[in-house]
């Protein structure tokens, strides 16, 4: 069996690094919990949301193929799309100082604070810390359901790679919290960021076309041109934003 790279690469690459920034989120707020409240009640909600999640998994994915693919590679392609034009936008803007970048360590003392406003943990199962925790995981967890399922939608085969980039992601954040038993404030999720909305906007902007029936140059391959030209694009954006803001700001005044 030959393994085309051009699609099963970039699929794994992207699953993995949008899942790894959605997982970092959701675990600082479960280690805020386990912190406050509890580790039981922390990980007991966050094993429960996982459970929900991989029956969502288990229904909705063998159901794409019902659908036509050119329809799905259209519907999937411009959901995508809209996934990384958002992400790329905010990474880029960050990136200009336009608006903050995401602290994890300042996550984390805000959910810590807001879990001791709650009261005091009572015996057994503590409710608001197995419902806290539930609800992060379920919240990014859905996120990483929807990306993992687009990516993996939009070809024979790539559902496979994309849910092995998801896995090897959230091994690779619990073995993190497991170890350092800390928020993760060292990620460059803005780095994540821009890089996954790259990959997404790329993928999405190519199925679309695929949809569409167009006949992309080099076939596959131009998702690789796509990845070049929306990071350029960017990487442009990020410095004529940045000057532009003081400008701005100026004028108001």
């Amino acid at each position: 069996m030959i393994v085309n790279w051009a699609h099963v690469g970039p699929t794994i690459l992207a699953s993995f690094l949008a899942s790894l920034v959605e997982f970092v989120e959701a675990l600082t707020v479960i280690l805020a919990v386990g912190v406050v409240r509890g580790w039981r009640g922390a990980l007991t909600g966050a094993a429960a949301a996982v459970a929900v999640l991989a029956v969502l998994v288990a229904v909705l994915g063998p159901s794409l193929s019902a659908v036509p693919l050119n329809l799905l590679q259209l519907w999937i392609g411009v959901l995508l799309l809209l996934f990384g034009i958002r992400w790329l936008r905010k990474a880029t803007l960050r990136s200009a100082g336009i608006i903050p970048l995401h602290d994890e360590e300042a996550a984390f003392a805000k959910q810590t604070t807001l879990l001791r406003g709650a009261g005091a943990a009572g015996a057994g199962l503590d409710k608001i810390g197995f419902m806290t925790a539930f609800k992060i995981t379920m919240l990014e967890g859905t996120e990483v359901v929807f990306i993992v399922i687009a990516i993996g939608a939009g070809g024979a085969g790539l559902l496979a790679p994309a849910a092995l980039g998801a896995a090897a992601a959230l091994a690779l954040v619990m073995l993190l919290g497991v170890v350092v038993h800390r928020p993760l404030a060292r990620v460059p999720e803005n780095t994540l960021k821009f890089i996954v909305g790259v990959l997404l906007s790329a993928f999405g902007t190519f199925w679309v076309g695929e949809g569409m029936g167009i006949a992309w140059p080099g076939d596959d391959w131009s998702i690789l041109g796509l990845v070049t030209g929306f990071a350029l694009t960017a990487l442009v954006t990020a410095p004529l934003s940045r000057a532009s803001a003081p400008a701005a700001q100026t004028a108001k005044g």
